[in-house]
């Protein structure tokens, strides 16, 4: 293939990310100030290198999935990011009361306004996550049991990868605010080092028979603890999503079966965390390579600052503006291991 071939294949798949339609050998003349006749053969070659294909008998050529990754391999530039995409950025990534979890998961949030694609940050998975350290804090003053509504605490869990999770609840004044302290304390003795997923089965085995012996309202403490360790394993979600019906929008998505199709596999945690790479490069996913749907296109790499680390992956149609978003991550990505 040669350089008008290759300059060719670049416009036409340009072209097509931009107006989702064929693109016809007239509307190239001026560009390439050559024959129409010789646009038509230079689209039949790649047509024969499976770069191209067509629609409809009558209609112009669109990129093929192999067209796209041909593009994607060499002939793709990195796009600027405007001063304003820029500034939205780093106002997230400077701010010093964000954590770094929340930093990302804001930014890729704005990667998917910007780009009106769907984003996914997914964490290290909660069944890969062991016990640090769980703890009791009282929110009320009150000590009194005999005081009418029930006492408010916040049970604060932290992870061997520094994840740090809390959730408020609330519990009848009939238990012993001290007895919780005590059976943290005897939970972070025992179990520190237990997957997550385990904690519960651990604690009504090897704990609730150590309470039991100085604890009055021992079943009641363990259920407060079982409860707290189940909320936390269902809402410490490694899965966060940004615009997430945003790429329902786009025109491949205009039947109710394949919105229907789409939501599904959204919804899908399991194939959703299968789009996870350990991979820190940058790399692209198109139609059947994502293993996702045959339709889409997920730019994906692996990032990891400190403790944390995930997979930042945006997921748009085929005809994604790969230039755009590749330099969107690759921005993001470097800002924050840096």
């Amino acid at each position: 293939m040669g350089e008008r071939q290759e300059e060719l294949l670049k416009i036409i798949v340009e072209t097509y990310i931009q107006t989702f339609k064929p693109v016809g050998s007239k509307s190239l003349v001026d560009h390439f100030k050559v024959s129409s006749a010789t646009i038509r053969n230079d689209m039949a070659l790649l047509e024969e290198l499976n770069f191209l294909e067509k629609e409809h008998l009558s209609s112009g050529r669109i990129p093929s999935e192999a067209g796209y990754r041909y593009y994607v391999d060499n002939l793709m530039k990195p796009k600027d990011i405007t001063g304003e995409d820029v500034l939205k950025l780093q106002t997230i990534l400077n701010n010093n009361n964000l954590v770094v979890s929340d930093a990302i998961q804001k930014c890729m949030e704005i990667i998917s306004d910007i780009t009106h694609y769907t984003s996914v940050v997914i964490g290290p998975s909660v069944e890969s996550s062991t016990l640090q350290q769980i703890s009791i804090i009282a929110l009320d003053d009150d000590e009194d049991e005999t005081s009418e509504g029930d006492r408010r605490v916040v049970a604060v869990l932290v992870t061997n990868q520094g994840v740090v999770e809390n959730k408020q609840i609330n519990i009848s004044r009939n238990i012993n605010l001290k007895e919780l302290i005590k059976t943290s304390e005897l939970i972070n003795k025992a179990l520190v080092g237990t997957p997550l997923a385990k904690v519960t089965e651990r604690l009504e085995l090897e704990i609730k028979p150590k309470i039991k012996e100085v604890i009055n309202r021992y079943e009641e403490v363990c259920n407060f603890f079982s409860s707290a360790f189940r909320d936390f394993t269902i809402d410490n979600s490694d899965i966060v999503f940004g615009g997430k019906t945003n790429i329902l929008d786009y025109k491949e998505y205009d039947e109710p079966e394949k919105i229907k199709d789409m939501i599904a596999k959204l919804e899908n945690t399991e194939l959703v965390k299968n789009i996870q790479t350990s991979d820190s490069d940058i790399n692209v996913y198109i139609g059947e390579e994502t293993e996702f749907d045959p339709d889409v296109t997920i730019i994906k790499t692996h990032y990891k600052v400190g403790k944390d680390e995930g997979t930042l992956a945006i997921i748009g149609p085929k005809r994604m503006e790969y230039d755009k978003v590749w330099t969107l991550l690759n921005f993001l990505k470097s800002y924050i291991e840096k």
